[in-house]
């Protein structure tokens, strides 16, 4: 173990090179840039001014007007979103909630990557749809989001705001309004001291000069209003240095929002964005009007303008390298800067990265493992490059206590390659991202380090600091640890490297079934990175006769141990709760499991959940049936039904034009008419299935690109309706209908205990031919009759439900399930 004198003097001494020396932190592998892209890059070294756009969800934001902003006006444009997208849907898996707000945010961070912006995010939980900025505010704590808002202005500080939507209620989702109503409030108080003074330690109250509106009319070409004040930005513009228009740069940013199904198709030719001016100084001509140019605040500030000028008139295009010299000079002037200005650091930040790109450089620290845990050993290796004549006299590099000197010169595309091991502390966090680390309360993440408030993720987990000295000025670079492997198609990967912990507790069911009185099965695989440790596994909520381990294997090759329980108790409420935990004979306790989400497009995420399951006791029976899914957008009913009891297989697209008889009842997954062109195409051959006898359940459709609009035996058509308030009044009108009655009494409390909404995209308008058992509407509303259609059709029985059950059963909510288990049994009924 460190000694934490050791520890804190290495840490010190690390924060005083970051201060006084102003140590760049790229990426561990800088992209190939062209001498374009550099000179690019020095005209945003000029440029000082300032811009916050606000909007509430990842993928809100206008991808264009930000390429715009930050690539033509050479502009700071940050974006921040309230929410992490965590109560959307997923178009590309089953991951919702935490699992898909941790995708969104990656989604943004490329978004951002691609189109220039910075990104930032409010503590603010995405709880699903809501209607207006009341019900919003009702979820929200209103001061403590607003201080995030206000937070977030003070670090950035912006010259304007631009909120992507207005504050008029009811035209939009309520999470939208609320972005605009917030970051109007936050205009107004981010100036005055008395507000949130206990910022103040850490930064500077700070006055925007303007707020605007990005003026927009969804589906049409945006008109402006007499008697407002807009801006007109002419977005379709082509940037010859990027060799891309700004609409292709937006469309690129878009469709890295993938998990929501927005790839985008550039426009092509001239394009224009609008601003509508809100609030605060009054301008004549433009939006930047008496916004000063904050170099005039240093004392060297018309040095540092001057160099940079020079520079910019005498850029090498052939050979990049030699504007080295130049920038090096800009580099000394920004460090001889003594005020702790956030745009300054900025500049000092984009300097370094344009004096490495102009040289070729390319730093990797390498781990022999993407996962490792506190206490692990560290097989890593340093690789390091430059292409020019330009020496870098390398010194050493650092990570921990342990320094690997190098004292030699990295030129001319001589690769070097250093081998470094080292142990991870002992008492070293792992790599939860931070705003999972405390339970959320009032509908925000909990952050209890204010530094933290705002930043899109995590630093690296681990970082060594690389010191050398290019043209006598001193480097000292953070390098992030990463895993890098070849895969035979992709070809290199590069991955995070992450800090788990050294014991992991999966459970593998997260819904336990006592059905009918019968005890239930739950497996536990936990898994150790060293050796396996002796010790005991506990359910929270549970005594020693409620469950019995049936068996327990242990596997010394893989460090696992698989306990598989029976659990017994069967007498209590309808749904509970348990967390499980492995405890050692020297009383180490360890709760968490290990999960990874994986997509090609994001880097691979690692986050540790509690380890816990549902136990849910019902009393009913289901059948011994096989049901066949057709897959849509992503989720995980089969799962669930496979833990009811039934036999459940997924129809391939090639299967369904064939003969589908031997499935009692067919369930189509969400959006499965958005996305599943087999689907649409075989409608006809699933009505005849249904004609001829078989069960057929639709799950909600999106009402916009939908691959069929006939997707029933009588005509229905999708609207927008949905039911976001989770506890609203759920109203019976046809009490003697089977569905609500066989072979489950559904009843008032069956529709308690729901989660996040009733249901969404219901039918507007259907044929008489479907009955409707259900009334549900939210408070103040008009209701609906759309969430559940049923009806006969031929010997045969068709259902299309707006209902959440993509949500609601794998949350195990017992009066949804039984609901559920009544639709399909209508296929058993003889």
């Amino acid at each position: 173990m460190i000694p934490k004198s050791t520890k804190l003097a290495y840490h010190r001494s690390i924060g005083l090179c970051l201060l006084i020396l102003f140590s760049i932190f790229l990426t561990s592998s800088l992209k190939a840039q062209s001498s374009a892209t550099i000179y690019h890059g020095l005209l945003k070294l000029k440029e000082t001014k300032r811009i916050l756009y606000v909007a509430a969800h990842p993928d809100d934001e206008n991808t264009r007007l930000i390429a715009y902003l930050g690539n033509e006006e050479m502009a700071e444009v940050g974006y921040l979103s309230l929410t992490r997208g965590d109560g959307g849907q997923n178009l590309i898996g089953k991951e919702l909630g935490t699992e898909l707000g941790m995708i969104r945010t990656q989604e943004l961070l490329k978004a951002r990557e691609t189109d220039g912006g910075r990104q930032f995010f409010s503590r603010a939980i995405d709880f699903g749809y809501s209607k207006n900025p009341d019900e919003t505010l009702n979820n929200w704590d209103r001061e403590k989001l607003l201080s995030d808002v206000v937070w977030v202005i003070r670090k950035f500080q912006p010259d304007i705001i631009i909120t992507r939507f207005n504050t008029t209620p009811g035209i939009t989702h309520g999470h939208h309004t609320t972005s605009a109503i917030i970051a109007g409030e936050a205009f107004k108080v981010s100036g005055d001291p008395s507000v949130f003074p206990e910022q103040l330690t850490q930064v500077e109250p700070w006055a925007v000069k303007r707020i605007f509106w990005n003026a927009y009319n969804w589906g049409g070409v945006y008109e402006p209003k007499p008697g407002k004040q807009y801006y007109e930005f002419p977005v379709g513009k082509f940037n010859p240095l990027l060799g891309m228009s700004y609409s292709q740069i937006a469309a690129n940013s878009r469709t890295m929002h993938k998990s929501q199904g927005f790839g985008a198709t550039a426009d092509i030719g001239e394009g224009t964005d609008f601003i509508e001016f809100v609030d605060g100084l009054a301008y004549t001509k433009s939006p930047f009007e008496n916004i000063e140019e904050r170099w005039k605040q240093l004392a060297n500030g018309k040095v540092i303008t001057q160099k940079i000028a020079t520079l910019v008139k005498s850029f090498d295009f052939v050979e990049p390298a030699n504007n080295v010299g130049q920038l090096i000079e800009i580099r000394k002037e920004l460090n001889k800067v003594q005020e702790n200005l956030p745009w300054v650091k900025d500049k000092q930040l984009l300097v370094n990265q344009l004096i490495m790109e102009s040289i070729g450089w390319k730093a990797l620290f390498l781990s022999d493992t993407e996962l490792n845990y506190p206490s692990g050993a560290i097989k890593g290796k340093i690789i390091l490059n430059q292409v020019t004549e330009n020496q870098v006299s390398l010194q050493s590099f650092s990570v921990f206590d342990q320094t690997f000197s190098f004292k030699t010169n990295l030129i001319n595309n001589q690769a070097i390659v250093k081998e470094v091991s080292f142990e991870i502390p002992s008492n070293h966090l792992n790599s939860q991202p931070y705003w999972l680390r405390n339970e959320p309360e009032d509908n925000l993440y909990t952050v209890t380090n204010q530094e933290m408030i705002g930043k899109p993720y995590n630093a690296p987990a681990i970082e060594g600091i690389l010191s050398f000295t290019l043209k006598g000025e001193q480097f000292d670079l953070a390098i992030p640890l990463q895993y890098r492997y070849n895969d035979r198609v992709s070809g290199e990967i590069v991955q995070p490297f992450k800090v788990v912990p050294e014991v992991a507790v999966e459970v593998v069911q997260n819904n336990v079934f006592l059905m009918n009185k019968t005890p239930g099965i739950l497996d536990v695989f936990v898994k150790f990175g060293n050796d396996i440790k002796d010790g005991q596994l506990h359910i929270g909520g549970l005594n020693g006769s409620d469950f019995t381990v049936k068996d327990k294997s242990i596997d010394e090759k893989n460090k696992t141990i698989h306990y598989q329980i029976e659990l017994k108790n069967i007498n209590g409420e309808e749904k509970s709760s348990h967390k499980i935990y492995y405890e050692t004979t020297n009383g180490e306790v360890f709760q968490k499991d290990t999960k990874r989400i994986l997509y090609p497009h994001i880097p691979n995420l690692t986050y540790f959940p509690d380890a816990t399951f549902n136990l849910i006791r019902l009393n009913m029976e289901v059948s011994n049936q096989t049901i066949g899914y057709i897959q849509g957008a992503g989720d995980d009913v089969p799962g669930i039904l496979r833990n009811l009891g039934y036999s459940v297989e997924i129809i391939e697209d090639a299967q369904l034009g064939s003969d589908l008889s031997k499935y009692t009842t067919i369930i189509s997954g969400i959006r499965a008419f958005n996305v599943n062109q087999a689907l649409a195409t075989n409608r006809d051959a699933l009505m005849e299935y249904v004609k001829d006898g078989g069960n057929l359940i639709i799950q909600y459709n999106t009402s916009a690109s939908l691959l069929s609009n006939e997707f029933g035996p009588y005509p229905l058509t999708l609207s927008r309706d949905r039911v976001t308030v989770e506890n609203s009044k759920v109203q019976v009108l046809l009490k003697n209908h089977p569905v609500l009655n066989s072979p489950n009494k559904i009843d008032p409390l069956d529709f308690e205990g729901w989660v996040q909404e009733r249901g969404l995209y219901f039918p507007g308008n259907w044929d008489e031919h479907y009955q409707t058992p259900l009334l549900m509407q939210d408070p103040g509303e008009s209701p609906s009759k759309g969430s559940l259609l049923i009806t006969d059709f031929g010997k045969g029985t068709y259902t299309y439900s707006g209902i959440s059950w993509f949500r609601l059963l794998p949350a195990g909510v017992p009066g949804a399930i039984k609901l559920f288990v009544n639709l399909i049994e209508q296929g058993n009924e003889e």
